[in-house]
């Protein structure tokens, strides 16, 4: 590495040590400090005069500090000749800000990408972008890498029943970063949606349960030609007229021609002729049409269809950032801050907004890729919401996957949602970025249903904080950076660094 300077932010020199350990060199020294007022100041104590120069800094409590320390560094070096600066950044700063939440909303990931550029920076490395799409906001190159091989190999020599693991995403965004690890390590995979727009006594038990004791029977109207369902319930027995069902309503005709419904979505066969009679002389046009759809269907598979909900997809009750049984009295608050009255569930369903399309802030059908601080918003006090659980945990291990943790919140919803209501075995939290804001690291301590927390040392834990969380475990980052380091400088690939090693 002859050549090469290594400067170390005040972020993370533990981290800049070890990188520089496994490279066989010394960190370039620097001297940061602050003046009375707050003012950073930086003074490069070596020679940087056609040197490749790298600079590691990652986010910290202080995160604006560390931004100008390091954007102050970049320029030093830049005014002190070097050939080329390379910042180091393991975990970007201002990564959850990459796009707009509001309509006054700023993009401050494109502005810090903007600052780093004029400040003379010609590389940027880092691990794990919160979104892999900002590497657009930069006009110089961008390598982003990836934990994930470092994460695979821990799981595979640290969990004693992994390939019987399955892997969860706790939103809806995180399922590509969920699917590239269950496909590296040939796993299935599930997912945990928290429903914000929940209010109270409206359980997904008790609509579900209400829709499944009730028997639709789509027929047509001879008057109107239009499809219409009647359900009958089996409490009462007295048939009542609902909404007109999808397209897709299931009509075979009789031997005149006359449309014959098949209920709970059977298909029905003549007794005389095991297949439907094909008298397009006698149909309509729409008859037509569902009977030609029922052939193409039938030539496909013989299986009956039904209308019974999936075993795999399992809903909950979660109040208060935690999961209560069915029976749980519900908050007299509602997300909308009214009150629903304890009437028919089905009254209840159509007057809240369970059925009703979402609004967003920017119009449109939004973005489905909730980041952890707004999935964090979600989970108000005194609002009951209703969290799904799609795919089979019972008696399982589950690897929680995202990007970082930060807040509590929606990690101990979903380890509460597998555990509880999924019966899995052992819950591992399982994430590159370690933020760990406030007592987010004590609060996951204390949850019984989170058996091991792992993150790496992008970002900095403190020894205290770390040494009481015996759950914690800590992976190490610097053999990646230095890899990539040495890689960077002598002009090699970087591609064998996102290449999983399968271990004998």
């Amino acid at each position: 590495m002859r050549g090469t300077l290594i400067f170390s932010g005040t972020s993370c020199p533990s981290l800049t040590k070890q990188i520089c350990e496994n490279l066989g060199m010394a960190p370039a020294e620097a001297e940061l400090t602050q003046f009375s007022n707050g003012e950073t100041s930086v003074r490069i104590l070596t020679s940087v005069r056609e040197k490749d120069v790298f600079v590691v800094q990652s986010g910290s409590p202080k995160i604006n500090d560390t931004i100008m320390e390091l954007l102050i560094m970049i320029s030093a070096c830049k005014g002190g000749s070097a050939s080329k600066v390379t910042a180091v950044l393991p975990y970007f700063p201002y990564s959850r800000q990459s796009k707009k939440k509001s309509h006054r909303g700023a993009i401050t990931a494109r502005m810090l990408a903007n600052l780093l550029g004029v400040a003379g920076v010609k590389h940027i490395v880092t691990v794990d972008l919160h979104a892999s799409q900002m590497q657009g906001f930069f006009k110089c190159p961008v390598d982003n890498l990836h934990a994930e091989p470092l994460i695979a190999r821990w799981i595979r020599h640290n969990v004693p029943d992994w390939k019987e693991a399955v892997v969860v995403s706790k939103n809806a965004g995180g399922t590509k970063r969920v699917t590239s690890l269950a496909d590296a390590l040939k796993l299935n995979f599930g997912m945990v949606t928290t429903d914000k727009r929940r209010g109270p006594n409206m359980t997904a038990s008790m609509i579900m349960n209400h829709l499944d004791g009730i028997e639709r029977q789509p027929v047509l109207d001879p008057i109107s030609n239009q499809v219409r369902t009647t359900s009958t319930e089996p409490e009462n027995g007295t048939p009542e007229a609902t909404s007109t069902p999808p397209q897709d309503s299931r009509v075979v005709a009789d031997d005149q021609g006359s449309p014959r419904p098949v209920a709970n979505g059977t298909r029905s066969r003549s007794a005389s002729n095991p297949k439907p009679l094909h008298a397009r002389s006698q149909t309509t046009l729409s008859q037509s049409s569902v009977i030609d759809e029922l052939d193409e269907e039938a030539e496909g598979d013989e299986l009956e269809f039904n209308d019974q909900r999936a075993h795999e997809v399992i809903h909950g009750r979660l109040v208060e950032g935690h999961i209560v049984p069915d029976d749980f009295v519900s908050p007299a608050e509602s997300v909308a801050g009214t009150e629903i009255p304890d009437e028919d569930p089905m009254v209840m369903s159509h007057a809240s907004s369970f059925f009703a399309p979402q609004s967003h802030a920017l119009g449109g059908s939004g973005d489905a890729a909730a980041s952890s601080d707004e999935e964090e918003e979600i989970l108000k006090p005194k609002v009951e919401h209703m969290i799904t659980l799609v795919g089979d945990v019972k008696g399982r291990s589950v690897f929680i996957v995202d990007d970082m943790i930060d807040k509590p919140g929606s990690w101990i919803a979903a380890a509460e949602t597998v555990m509880k209501r999924g019966r899995a075995k052992k819950v591992y939290c399982i994430a590159t970025h370690g933020v760990f804001g406030g007592d987010c690291l004590e609060q996951m301590q204390a949850c019984d249903c989170i058996d091991t927390i792992v993150v790496t040392n992008s970002y900095p834990i403190p020894e205290e904080k770390a040494r009481r969380a015996s759950k914690l475990v800590v992976l190490d980052l610097s053999f990646l950076l230095a890899e990539a380091i040495r890689r960077n400088h002598y002009g090699e690939s970087m591609s064998p660094l996102f290449q999983h090693v399968l271990d004998s």
